[in-house]
């Protein structure tokens, strides 16, 4: 999906975080859950974030894995098992070598694995694969 860079401010700070624009999204689904009830099924895997090194090293412990996506839709579609997504904000945000390597390996799984900017791309992503026979 190709974006016009002519509507994005020229200062990153003014646009949105990351978890502004997942708030949003959740907020998107949670109105258009009449056209697509399925939405009611998404949800957040909170796998990043600051922590502390103790704190992380529990998460680890527990089985937190670096580069899962941010978000997952546990609904098949067509030939997929479900849909992840990896969220970041319009501009910047960067996607690390393990996002990039979760993304391609679930693809592998049969999962739908799509990286979104902004919480409007994520929201047409999940469109499409809900309307998808």
């Amino acid at each position: 999906m190709e974006k016009n860079t002519d509507l994005m401010p020229k200062d990153k700070r003014l646009l949105p975080r990351e978890g502004e624009e997942q708030a949003r999204l959740f907020s998107w689904a949670q109105m258009a859950g009449g056209r697509y009830p399925e939405l009611r099924l998404l949800f957040h895997i909170p796998n990043g974030g600051g922590r502390s090194k103790s704190e992380a090293g529990r998460f680890k412990m527990e089985g937190v894995k670096a580069g899962v996506p941010d978000l997952f839709l546990p609904v098949p579609r067509g030939v997929y098992s479900g849909l992840f997504i990896e969220l970041k904000r319009r501009a910047g945000g960067r996607v690390s070598p393990e996002q990039k390597a979760w993304l391609e390996e679930l693809r592998r799984q049969g999962y739908k694995a799509e990286l979104a900017r902004g919480w409007e791309e994520a929201s047409e992503i999940l469109k499409d694969y809900l309307e998808m026979n």
